[in-house]
């Protein structure tokens, strides 16, 4: 890092982070989510809007009278669009990961790579929970997606979070999700625009001895049926499970490459390893012993509107 980027680690205010990081036309989804009454508001309109004093101040009214949670895309919309799906991406504009995990860890092990630059933002949403933002241009939305899936197998974060369409936390407002509230501020380390060169990152899934299964068309057969993705996907976590890895890390995998095959493939993946975990305690009381912690539980939905949390 140089002494530029250096003088620039600061803390900002949600304005400056909105202009900073979209052009004035840029038009986004700012969502509003009250989870209480299970109402969810999504708005889209330009980067300007959003940081005129007035828009602010609804969104803190919201935020600190109602108790939501507000968030922001991190991607421009085109200029018909109505929704936040992959087709009304007009510009891609920043990588980012969710770190909701060993997240002081995870930020030491970005810091110290040679595989992407030096990070733009630092979010800080909860104790220990960390969405980290890069600035970027002249970039694809496949290429986007891909580096981030990459990002989340190479550094540890939320797998469900690596598409174009996701929402972060808007800094300077009240993280409600929990019995405290915390205050999700963001710091900036540099101004640098990024390009798909600075990034290092192996993109195809080359790790662990976890690969799809292909099967492929036979004549009909009277031998053994071949089993289903589903149930290899099974055998892995038993496999990987039995040998000490982490129950979350094995998540990550399934979920990752089931990513365009579920709808919700973080809840597909979790529930996966648990009941590989469950098989696994019974067969250690019928004779082994085994030592898994239990798999903790999550709240994950892939629809239109769901959050990065």
């Amino acid at each position: 890092m140089t002494q530029g980027d250096k003088e620039n680690n600061k803390n900002i205010s949600t304005t400056e982070y909105v202009l900073t990081n979209f052009q004035r036309s840029d038009r986004l989804a700012v969502l509003v989510r009250n989870r209480s009454r299970g109402e969810t508001v999504q708005r889209i309109t330009t980067s300007a809007k959003i940081a005129e004093p007035s828009f602010q101040d609804w969104l803190r009214y919201k935020n600190e009278k109602e108790s939501s949670d507000i968030y922001i895309g991190m991607n421009s919309l085109k200029p018909e669009a109505r929704t936040r799906t992959k087709e009304d991406i007009e510009t891609i504009r920043h990588l980012y990961m969710d770190i909701d995990h060993d997240g002081p860890a995870a930020l030491g092990k970005i810091q110290q790579s040679n595989l992407v630059p030096p990070r733009n933002y630092t979010i800080t949403t909860s104790p220990d929970k960390f969405q980290v933002v890069w600035r970027l241009e002249n970039i694809s939305q496949d290429q986007a997606e891909s580096l981030q899936r990459a990002m989340v197998r190479k550094f540890g974060g939320d797998p469900a979070a690596t598409d174009s369409t996701r929402v972060l936390r808007l800094p300077g407002f009240l993280n409600r999700k929990y019995e405290v509230e915390f205050l999700v501020q963001a710091v900036k380390h540099t101004d640098r625009v990024y390009h798909p060169q600075d990034f290092r990152l192996r993109t195809e899934l080359i790790e662990t001895d976890f690969r799809p299964h292909r099967q492929t068309p036979t004549l009909p057969s009277t031998g053994p049926r071949q089993m289903s993705q589903s149930e290899h996907d099974w055998a892995y976590a038993k496999r990987a499970l039995a040998r000490g890895d982490d129950p979350e890390e094995i998540i990550r995998r399934i979920a990752d490459f089931r990513s365009t095959h579920k709808s919700d493939p973080v809840y597909y993946a979790r529930l996966t390893v648990t009941k590989a975990q469950a098989e696994l305690q019974g067969e250690s009381g019928r004779g082994s012993t085994m030592d898994q912690e239990p798999v903790k539980s999550g709240e994950r939905t892939q629809s239109d509107l769901n959050p990065i949390t």
